[in-house]
């Protein structure tokens, strides 16, 4: 089964899509601290906010969780954890450490799957300094990132649009609501920095183009 039944589906997105917009993102912990997000050049970005046609869609992969991100365009290469709920119901963020890494939400669909699977990250993580998802806001249209899963598949995604919005107008059902092919979200903090953390969110939006099977 490549996806959650219909009732469970339509159960998680509804609770996602009802949590408060703040709390769905990773912005470097309380009090983060570290240099502000470095401006970008304005982004491609579809109407919508939908990873739209960056490319030829692929086949759905099997489920399998990922342990590998990588974004050769702004050179990130991360071990990625599983994130799951913290205590308040809240979509839980990766821990602040030195060794900062991804985190893939582990209610959402695994990446190749149809549907958006959904991960964060910092910008910034405290005194440590740059998070992983530091230059997010630097993908283009057409940029390629790769998870690798557990069961040894490459999933081959291509960005479609990237998307700085305010976190008061987190766009949740674009970012978590059901989809009928294989997308990906990636989540991080940007825009003006705040006396708390950052005003804004990175939403990348992008679509599976290719499955490499293990090597």
């Amino acid at each position: 089964m490549t996806r959650p039944p219909g009732r469970v589906l339509a159960a998680v997105t509804a609770a996602l899509v009802a949590l408060p917009a703040t709390l769905l993102v990773a912005c470097g912990g309380p009090g983060a601290e570290g240099p502000a997000a470095t401006p970008a050049r304005p982004a491609a970005s579809s109407p919508t906010g939908q990873a739209g046609r960056a490319g030829q869609a692929a086949r759905p992969l099997p489920r399998s969780v990922p342990v590998e991100l990588r974004i050769p365009a702004i050179g990130v290469d991360t071990p990625v954890m599983r994130l799951g709920l913290a205590p308040d119901g809240t979509v839980q963020v990766p821990p602040v450490t030195a060794h900062d890494q991804a985190g893939w939400y582990g209610h959402s669909p695994t990446p190749g799957q149809v549907g958006p699977s959904v991960l964060l990250g910092h910008v910034t993580v405290g005194r440590y300094g740059d998070g992983v998802f530091r230059h997010l806001s630097r993908l283009r249209r057409g940029d390629r990132i790769e998870a690798r899963l557990g069961n040894g598949t490459t999933a081959v995604f291509t960005v479609g649009s990237v998307r700085t919005v305010a976190k008061a107008h987190f766009p949740a059902r674009e970012v978590y609501g059901d989809v009928g092919r294989p997308e990906l979200r990636l989540i991080t903090c940007g825009g003006p920095r705040t006396g708390s953390g950052y005003a804004d969110n990175v939403i990348v939006f992008a679509a599976l183009t290719a499955g490499a099977p293990p090597g």
